[in-house]
Parts: structure tokens; C-alpha cells; sequence
């Protein structure tokens, strides 16, 4: 899973953009190489005629408008203008940027696409759709459920310290202004909840008991100890001696006089009341308008058009073909069956965890043996470093196994792959490569370093769509294959393992929300069709509670990658060029599934058209 931006998870990057807020303040737009203004032209590129310079200031008008609403975001690329506040959760700012928006709208639905080019064709229509979305988001009320057990501000507040920069004074007394505005933001996020309960739009309650504890922990630590308190247990060389007893005295205050009494008074808030509203049906069915809400997610979340009902059948096949594979490698090690071979595996001492730090080995061998592979796949080969570490202590219980989280576009802050450690012995080695290719290279590090390079508008060199983006890392774990890993039997059955949950996933989620299933029968589907250890499927299955439909994007968009891929060869046949297919699929920025399919399109239009 990513979580390369400010914003509620893409596989997904620190994201506090949008905590619970649907995709009310960034739609899907990211950030730029530089953020300060839209992105250049090509080398060698025409100047721009008129009507195009137009569509340009536009584009650079929003961009510096998602910029200033969204600090965070800011930070995150490197843009250090907003570096001491956070982002306005109030409902009064909420619903003055519906006027924002729809104005941001009118001037893209003005521009004639016969004016533009190609690229600002595609440009404008992602736009379009994005502030509809946006607004579409907002009329739903979507931003009145802020806290949950994944996404809630408790984790996204500490999480984002590991994308603020501490190589300066400036940067941070930035830090501690933003430590004594977190009453602020706590006091915004329980009013959006507090009009959430209003409106009968509660998460379920059991989630909500779950973040309360997290709450707690994070709220315990004084002082250096607290998560918020590590940029003072070793300042960099770059700060003068001078100030860093001051900034210790001053951020530490602000952590035990600001900070730590805001999260209590966000438990106390949660414990008189609010968990106790929580409601009692996992789906968002149960909500007000629940229906609607789903269809909003699944449209927003995979770019497809497709019925619950089309994406819980197609589920269920990709489970039975899966499993089937599955059973090939059974008995190519000598079992009799997929059972015996999973009985086996469950005992096994050797495909399990000794420690934390044979985890974080792993993950560092599997991503250290492909990028040597990666040429015979691709021409264009990011530069961005990529570092493995653990997850943070305070949220290994509801944390993923893995999530990547972006580096800045100039290369100053790594891309990390954070791993979760937590009750090692109960995790397994034999699925870290197929999750090391996924997160790390060919797939979350190497999709999103290369658009953070691309010649291309702002909110497209790091767009987020979510099936685009973790359907590229899914169809990366394929690769690994091709490429000739997996060369261990069990690790392959681990490769089959990661695919066979993201099957599952899409019954799972359809189950849940658009079926009525309980809590309980996820589980017994996920314990029927188990494609994980059990700490990860307890923690699978509320994720999908809590965010319904955001798991549905990665099996829908490696579907159809696989897709394009095979209409290519298709209709290509010698012609078909593996390392142009994938430039084709990377070399525009996440965007819409079915835009990409335009694209594909018209790559082999071209290249039918070559002599």
C-alpha cells in the first residue's frame, strides 16, 4: 500500500491532506519538481500559443491553491512556503471552498479541447473530473467521518514528522509552530465529528474503540519520548549549538503543554460519547445515503464504471484461478493439495520471523537483487534513493505489513518503504518479495520517482489515482516473475499468496458494503481462502471497513494493465516492445483507467502508422 502524498492513503504516503475528507481539498493532484510553479515545457518544445498559456496560468492558479490549502502537502515536496501550520479542517472553510471549486470548474469546462494539445486535453479532463469529484465528495458529506483506526488525524499528526524537514532553526521553529497548533486541529477534527454524529455518519464502533487506545498511546510518552519528540533527540549538524538547547526546551513544552493534552482531550471526547454512537453494522449501507456513498467510492477509487456485483463475481473467479495456481505448487513440493501445503506452511518455523531485523534485512535483499534486473524492462530508470525501515511502535497493531511512503521530487528525502515488525514471529518471510517489488522497484518507488520527472502540470507528475497507482504495483510483482525471481518455490507461493488477497479483497469489500456481510464472515471467507498470516488478515479485514472500496484498486487496475498489455501484442505482434509498453503506461502520470486505455490505444494507432 502506498502512501506517497498528504492525504488519505495510496498505498497511501504520511497522509493527513485529507484525513477523512474524501478528496475535498487535492482531488487527485500531487505536487510538482517545482512546486512554486507549473511545470515547464519540454526540451525543445514550441512555445505555447495563447489560448494554451491560458490553460497553463489556470492550471498553475490551482496548483498554488491546492499548495496553500494543503501545507502538508507542501512540505512533502519540498515547498517550505505553508511549513509552519497545518491544513484548515473547519466546516467553515469546508464549505467556503465549494465556491473555489465550482469557479476552478467553470474555467476548465471554458477551455474548447479542440484549442489544446493532447496533453492539455488529457490534463483538462482530468481536471474536470477531479473537482467534480471534489464536489461530489463534499455533498456527501464525506469529510464527517475523521477518525478511524487507519487514517484518523492520531496517526496522521506523528506520521507526517518523518516528511518535515529538520535541517535548519527556521525549519524548526517551523516545527514548533505546528506543535502548538495541534489543539487546533484536534478541536476541528471533533467538531467534524460532532456534525458527523449529527447527520447519523458514524464509523462502527469497535473501529472507533480501537483508534480511542491508539489515542492513548500516542498521548503517554512525555516529552523526547512522545512520537512527536524525535527531531530533538539529535539535531544535524546544520543547526548552530547555540539553538538547540532552546528548541529542545521550547518543543519539548509544546509536546507536553500543547500536543499530548489536545490527544487527551480527543480520548475524553471519544470516551464520553462519540464510541459509544459508533454503529453497531461493519458496511456503509447502514449510513444515511450508504448506497450512494459506495458508488462514490468505487468510482472514485478504481476510475471503472463496474457494479459491485460485476467486481464481487470477478473476485471470486480471480480467487479460483489463483488458488488453482496455487495447487500446482503444492504439488510440485510434495503435498497432496492447497490445504496440505497451507497446514504445512502454518507449522513451519523456518518461513517464519526470528526478529525484527531479519524482516528489514529481507525486504533490503529482495529490492537490492532487482534494480540490476530492471533494464530488460524498462529504458528509463529512476534516480531517487529508496530506504527500508520499520514501522513506527505506536501503530504496529493496525499498521499494514508494508507501505511506501515518497521521497521529495529533488531527491533530499528518500522514498521509504516502511515494514511492520510487530509480533515478528507471527509474520512470514516466504511473501516479503512479492511485497518488496510492490512497494519498493519496479513498483510504488519506481512509478512515482519516474512521474515526479516527468515534463508535465504539477497535479500529474505525482496524480494520484488510486487503481492506476496500486494496479501498477500489483502488475510489478508479476514482473519479478518474468524477470526470473521467485526462484524459491514457497517465495513463489508467496508472489501467488499477495495476489490471492488482493482477489479477495474485491469479495471482501463488495461483501461488506454492498452485501451486508458481517465482520465474521469476512473472516471465515478470508480464513477459506487465507492468503496471509493471521495478524494481517485481522488487520486486512477493518481496513476495508474502514475504507470501503479503496482496496477494489489494485486487482481492477492490474487487470487492466494485463489487458492493454495483451491487446498490444495483439495487434502488434513482432512489433510489440515491452520497454515501450511500459513507457506508454508510465510516461503520462497516474490518470484514469480509462484514459490509459486511450493512451494505449493510440501508441498502437502509431505505431500500426510507422513504416
Amino acid at each position: 500500500m502506498s502512501k506517497s502524498r498528504p492525504g488519505r492513503p495510496h498505498s497511501r504516503l504520511p497522509q493527513l491532506a485529507l484525513i477523512g475528507l474524501g478528496s475535498l481539498l487535492l482531488g487527485h493532484a500531487a505536487w510538482a519538481a517545482d512546486p512554486s510553479s507549473s511545470s515547464p515545457p519540454a526540451a525543445g518544445a514550441e512555445r505555447p500559443g495563447p489560448e494554451a498559456a491560458a490553460f497553463d496560468r489556470l492550471l498553475d492558479a490551482q496548483w498554488q491553491y491546492t499548495l496553500r490549502n494543503s501545507p502538508e502537502l507542501a512540505t512533502s515536496i519540498g515547498d517550505y512556503r505553508y511549513n509552519d501550520r497545518w491544513t484548515d479542517y473547519s466546516l467553515a472553510h469546508i464549505r467556503a471552498s465549494v465556491s473555489d471549486l465550482t469557479r476552478f470548474l467553470k474555467k476548465f469546462q471554458a477551455f474548447d479541447p479542440a484549442s489544446l494539445d493532447e496533453q492539455r486535453r488529457i490534463s483538462r479532463a482530468m481536471m474536470i473530473q477531479q473537482l467534480e469529484d471534489d464536489l461530489e465528495g463534499i455533498r456527501l458529506r464525506t469529510y464527517e467521518m475523521p477518525i478511524d483506526q487507519m487514517n484518523g488525524v492520531q496517526l496522521q499528526l506523528p506520521g507526517f514528522v518523518s516528511s518535515i524537514p529538520f535541517a535548519t532553526t527556521r525549519q524548526y521553529e517551523d516545527y514548533l509552530a505546528r506543535l502548538r497548533a495541534v489543539p487546533r486541529v484536534i478541536a476541528q477534527i471533533i467538531a467534524l465529528a460532532r456534525q458527523g454524529e449529527k447527520d447519523g455518519l458514524m464509523p462502527p464502533r469497535f473501529l472507533l474503540e480501537k483508534a480511542e487506545k491508539q489515542i492513548e498511546q500516542i498521548a503517554a510518552p512525555a516529552g523526547e519520548k512522545s512520537p512527536f519528540g524525535e527531531p530533538v533527540t539529535q539535531f544535524p549538524a546544520s543547526v548552530p549549538q547555540a539553538d538547540r538547547a532552546r528548541l529542545r526546551k521550547e518543543i519539548v513544552a509544546a509536546i507536553d503543554h500543547d500536543v499530548r493534552p489536545a490527544y487527551r482531550r480527543l480520548a475524553a471526547f471519544m470516551k464520553q460519547g462519540y464510541i459509544a454512537h459508533g454503529r453497531t453494522e461493519e458496511g456503509v449501507w447502514a449510513l444515511p445515503g450508504g448506497d450512494a456513498l459506495y458508488r462514490y467510492d468505487i468510482r472514485t477509487l478504481t476510475t471503472t464504471t463496474m457494479s459491485p456485483s460485476e467486481i464481487h463475481a470477478l473476485g471470486l473467479a480471480q480467487v479460483a484461478r489463483i488458488e488453482a495456481q496455487m495447487t500446482e505448487i503444492a504439488h510440485r513440493l510434495g503435498f497432496s493439495d492447497l490445504a496440505a501445503l497451507r497446514g504445512s506452511v502454518a507449522k513451519d518455523p523456518k518461513l517464519y520471523a526470528t526478529s525484527r531485523a531479519q524482516i528489514v534485512d529481507l525486504y533490503r535483499h529482495y529490492i537490492d537483487q532487482m534494480w540490476p534486473a530492471l533494464t530488460k524492462d524498462f529504458d528509463r530508470i529512476p534516480t531517487t534513493k529508496l530506504e527500508v525501515r520499520p514501522v513506527e511502535r505506536y501503530r504496529e497493531a493496525e499498521a499494514a505489513g508494508a507501505e511506501y511512503h515518497q521521497g521529495t521530487p529533488d531527491g533530499s528525502r528518500p522514498g521509504i518503504v516502511f515494514v511492520n515488525t510487530g509480533d515478528f514471529a507471527k509474520r512470514d518471510l516466504y511473501t516479503i518479495e512479492d511485497t518488496a517489488y510492490h512497494e519498493g522497484v519496479p513498483g510504488h518507488h519506481f512509478q512515482i520517482s519516474t512521474a515526479q520527472s516527468l515534463p508535465l502540470p504539477p497535479f500529474r507528475q505525482q496524480g494520484f489515482y488510486n487503481a492506476y497507482i496500486e494496479g501498477w504495483a500489483l502488475y510489478a510483482e508479476g514482473l519479478g516473475k518474468e524477470l526470473g525471481f521467485y526462484k524459491d518455490l514457497y517465495s513463489d507461493y508467496g508472489r501467488l499468496n499477495g495476489e490471492l488477497l488482493r482477489a479477495d479483497r474485491l469479495v471482501l469489500d463488495t461483501g461488506v458494503h454492498d452485501l451486508h456481510w458481517t465482520r465474521q464472515q469476512m473472516i471465515d471467507f478470508f480464513h477459506a481462502h487465507p492468503p496471509t498470516s493471521e495478524p494481517d488478515m485481522q488487520a486486512e479485514t477493518d481496513r476495508y471497513i474502514a475504507w470501503p472500496a479503496q482496496a477494489l484498486g489494485y486487482m481492477l487496475g492490474q487487470q487492466t494493465i494485463l489487458r492493454l498489455r495483451e491487446k498490444a501484442k495483439t495487434a502488434l505482434g513482432d512489433r510489440f516492445d515491452i520497454r515501450k509498453f511500459h513507457d506508454v503506461i508510465l510516461s503520462g502520470g497516474a490518470m484514469p483507467l480509462t484514459l490509459l486505455g486511450d493512451r494505449v490505444d493510440a501508441w498502437i494507432a502509431a505505431v500500426k502508422a510507422q513504416k
